[in-house]
């Protein structure tokens, strides 16, 4: 095992090379078999472990750029500033104004996330309410948890009305956040103007219906389009 200061140098190297690393690849710069010795080493540095691959990946504190989400994913990888899925998936559903359905967290998160909420809503730490035939999951408190869902039916009232939704258009303002996930949060506007410059014809109130369904961007008073039952 490399002295302390050998260590955090071998460590800044390590880091320095690649954002993220595997408990091998630490051992391997560490010189060191000891899993103990290897955290204690990361605690003096300040380290973060992943939220997906079972939270097998490690980074630095001061390497992630957390998104307005907080979450930050490097080579497939995925980090919370919460640290853990579960409390980060917690945080996500408190934090949303019409609450969160499954389906939206998976996609957001990019992990399956039925075992977290089922924790959750028997902790009793969220709750869950069926809205338009399937679960929205809302904050524990009962009057935040009312007025998320209200929000929630109010968006899927003004979405019967609304222009049909395309599996299409989904797919496109999806791709286009991600391809201008450097400058976050998206706002509908921009990314309508972004896709009128591919080519492709969205509205701004179809935009913000799909932001919105995902969670993503900036709010908007306009109205959204039909989202996708599931």
């Amino acid at each position: 095992m490399l002295d302390l200061d050998a260590s955090l140098l071998a460590l800044e190297r390590l880091f320095g090379d690649r954002p993220v690393a595997d408990l091998a690849q630490l051992a391997r710069a560490l010189e060191t078999d000891s899993r103990m010795s290897i955290f204690r080493r990361l605690s003096v540095i300040g380290y973060q472990s992943s939220y997906t691959h079972a939270g097998r990946y490690y980074t630095l504190v001061s390497l992630p750029e957390f998104d307005a989400d907080g979450l930050w994913r490097c080579q497939g990888i995925g980090f919370s500033r919460d640290g853990t899925l579960k409390t980060t998936v917690k945080r996500l559903v408190d934090t949303s104004d019409a609450g969160r359905t499954q389906h939206e967290l998976q996609l957001r998160l990019g992990v399956r996330v039925h075992n977290p909420l089922l924790d959750l809503v028997q902790e009793r730490k969220i709750g869950r309410e069926a809205v338009e035939s399937e679960y929205v999951y809302v904050a524990a408190k009962r009057a935040q948890a009312r007025a998320q869902l209200g929000r929630r039916r109010a968006l899927a009232t003004a979405e019967t009305a609304a222009a049909p939704w395309t599996p299409a258009l989904e797919i496109d303002v999806l791709v286009e956040v991600i391809h201008g996930a450097r400058v976050p949060p998206p706002n509908a506007a921009q990314v309508a103007a972004r896709l009128a410059a591919r080519g492709i014809r969205a509205t701004v109130a179809e935009v913000a219906g799909v932001l919105y369904r995902h969670a993503l961007g900036k709010k908007t008073a306009s109205s959204p389009s039909r989202r996708s039952r599931r």
